[in-house]
């Protein structure tokens, strides 16, 4: 059975521990990009990262991007939304369709 991890810092995830996910609070970069790396080598089919830690793994994001699992979704945290979850969809979309019909920007 597949799992559904959240990363980031402590007090933008704690909240989700509650709703029976399983919580990864990290508060530096290489922390985070070691958890990522465990995460995705484990039986993990989501997981969720804050906006601000999955800034600061970009690399690891994008060796994430080539694999089937797990789905990576950036969430906002606790100091507000950076906008690179919705950047991340569009550009899937764009990717997926060949042109931007979310936005229609040029």
């Amino acid at each position: 059975m597949y799992k559904i991890a959240v990363l980031g810092d402590r007090d933008s995830i704690y909240g989700f521990a509650a709703l029976g996910l399983e919580v990864f609070p990290v508060s530096t970069p290489e922390e985070g990009a070691k958890a990522l790396r465990n995460l995705t080598e484990q039986n993990y089919a989501v997981v969720y990262i804050t906006e601000a830690l999955a800034e600061e793994l970009s690399s690891e994001l994008e060796r994430c991007r080539d694999s089937l699992l797990p789905a990576v979704i950036p969430i906002p945290g606790v100091h507000g939304d950076t906008g690179l979850g919705i950047r991340m969809v569009k550009h899937s979309v764009e990717q997926a369709v060949g042109s931007d019909i979310i936005f229609n920007e040029k």
